[in-house]
């Protein structure tokens, strides 16, 4: 896929998406595109297999920011 192609293409974001900084992700036949919607030519390409297991640790929390405390 072109950056053209790739800039024209339908995102989707999150409908609690408020402050303009957000995750977009874009469906393909054989691939999923991520990007920051501030800077939108920094393209993330997932394979499906890589998508559902980015979903995994979402879902399972793998993600969460936990607060560092002082020894």
């Amino acid at each position: 896929m072109s950056r053209r192609e790739t800039q024209s293409a339908q995102w989707l974001r999150s409908s609690r998406c408020e402050a303009g900084t957000c995750a977009e992700v874009k469906f393909e036949a054989d691939e999923v595109l991520l990007r920051n919607s501030t800077r939108p030519e920094v393209v993330v390409r997932l394979t499906g297999e890589e998508w559902q297991a980015f979903l995994a640790g979402v879902v399972a929390g793998d993600f969460e920011q936990r607060s560092v405390q002082a020894a």
